[in-house]
C-alpha cells in the first residue's frame, strides 16, 4: 500500500531517531538509504519548497503487502532478498512518480501547461515492524515539494491521482522480485487478495496487524524482535493455504476488464494500475511501461492530472482481441495478453440459433 502524507514541516527527526534494529543483520546498513542525494545528506535538506506555500514536502509509506512482511519473519535465510526486492520496488514506484505525476504548472497567456519536473534528493527509511512487534515491512520516503530547478512547487493534485497506478506497480514489481530472488512465489487473487504460493493463512490470522488501539511507538532490538515473533508462533494454528491459479499467462485479461469498469475515458495511469493489478504473478515495471507503450502508443507521454483519455472499447483491446482471437499477443519473447478463445463465442452463437 502506497499513502502519502503531506508535510508541513522540516523536522523529520521522528524518523532519524529511530535506528529500526529490528531489521538488523536483515537490511543492508542502517534504516536511512539515498535513492537521491543532492542535499549532502541531509535528511532535513529534502524538504524544499517556495515563500508561498505552506507545503515543503511529502512522506511517501509504502508498504509491503502483509504475506510478504510475514516471509521476513519466517524466513532467516531469505529474508534479506525480500528487503532488497521491496526496495528495488520502492525505486519503481518513485520511477512511476517522476515520469508520470511530478509536474509543475506554468500559466502563461491563459493555457496551463504541465512541465515536466524532478525531485533533486530523495532519501527513504526502511522499517520491518508495526507498533504491536507484528512484522510490516515498509518505507518512508521524504521528497520536496519544489522539484529541482523549478521556481513553484509540483502540482499535488497530479501527485495524488498517480498513487493508485503507482501503488499497483509497486506490488507488481514486488511479486516479481520476490519470485526472482527467492524460493517464494507472491501472487494476486482475482478479488484483489496478495498471497503467497504455500503460506498458511494462518500467518495472516496471527499477524493481522489490526488493532484497536494504535499502540506504542517503541525501539525493539533485533534480538527482542526475534524472542517477540518465537513467542507469537506459539500461538500458531494452521489455516491452510490458497493455491496459486496455473501460470497461463503475464495477465488475467478478466481482472483487467473489471478495473476499468465503470472508468469514463481511461488514461494511462487507470491503465497502468489495471495492468499492474492484473499480473497474476508480478511484472517487470520496464516490461509493463513497454507494453502500454506499445498497445497504447498515443498514452506514450501523458503525464500529470490532466492525461488524455481513450475510449473504453480501445483500452479494452476489444478490437485487437477479436482479430487475434485465442492466441497470445506476444512481443520479444513476453507473454502479455491472452483471451477467451474464438471457439467459446462461436459454441454461444450457435446455440442461440
Amino acid at each position: 500500500m502506497l499513502r502519502v502524507f503531506v508535510r508541513r514541516s522540516r523536522d523529520a527527526t521522528y524518523l532519524t531517531r529511530d535506528p529500526a534494529l529490528e531489521l538488523d543483520g536483515v537490511r543492508e546498513g542502517g534504516p536511512a538509504w539515498w535513492l537521491r542525494d543532492g542535499a549532502g545528506r541531509d535528511v532535513e535538506g529534502v524538504f524544499t519548497s517556495t515563500p508561498r506555500s505552506s507545503v515543503v514536502g511529502y512522506d511517501l509509506v509504502i508498504a509491503a503487502p502483509r504475506p510478504i512482511s510475514i516471509l521476513v519473519a519466517l524466513d532467516a535465510r531469505h529474508g534479506p532478498d525480500v528487503v532488497r526486492a521491496h526496495r528495488a520496488s520502492v525505486g519503481a514506484a518513485l520511477d512511476y512518480l517522476e515520469q508520470r505525476a511530478l509536474v509543475v504548472r506554468d500559466r502563461r497567456a491563459g493555457d496551463d501547461t504541465d512541465l515536466a519536473a524532478r525531485w533533486g534528493s530523495v532519501v527513504g527509511f526502511t522499517h520491518g515492524l508495526n507498533r504491536h512487534g507484528e512484522p510490516h515491512l515498509h518505507d518512508h520516503v521524504l521528497v520536496g515539494a519544489r522539484p529541482a530547478g523549478a521556481m513553484s512547487v509540483l502540482d499535488g493534485r497530479s501527485l495524488f491521482a498517480h498513487v493508485g497506478a503507482a501503488d499497483a506497480l509497486y506490488r507488481a514489481s514486488l511479486r516479481h522480485e520476490v519470485a526472482v530472488r527467492t524460493p517464494w512465489r507472491p501472487w494476486r487473487s482475482f478479488r484483489g487478495v496478495e498471497m503467497v504460493d504455500g503460506l498458511d493463512e494462518g500467518f495472516r490470522e496471527l499477524w493481522g496487524g489490526h488493532h484497536g488501539e494504535r499502540g506504542e511507538k517503541l525501539h525493539w532490538t533485533r534480538e527482542e524482535t526475534c524472542e517477540r515473533w518465537r513467542r507469537d508462533l506459539e500461538r500458531f494454528v494452521e489455516a491452510g493455504t490458497v493455491a496459486a491459479p496455473d501460470e497461463r499467462g503475464t495477465l488475467d485479461e478478466h481482472a483487467f476488464a473489471g478495473a476499468l469498469e465503470g472508468v469514463f475515458s481511461p488514461t494511462r495511469r487507470h491503465l497502468v494500475a489495471a495492468w499492474a493489478d492484473a499480473a497474476v504473478f508480478g511484472q517487470s515495471p520496464r516490461d509493463i511501461s513497454a507494453a502500454l507503450d506499445n498497445l497504447y502508443p498515443r498514452l506514450r507521454d501523458a503525464r500529470g492530472v490532466r492525461e488524455p483519455g481513450l475510449a473504453m472499447s480501445e483500452a479494452r483491446m476489444t478490437g485487437r482481441v477479436r482479430e487475434r482471437g485465442p492466441r497470445p499477443l506476444t512481443r520479444d519473447g513476453l507473454t502479455m495478453w491472452s483471451q477467451v478463445s474464438r471457439e467459446r463465442e462461436i459454441s454461444r452463437t450457435e446455440r442461440s440459433r
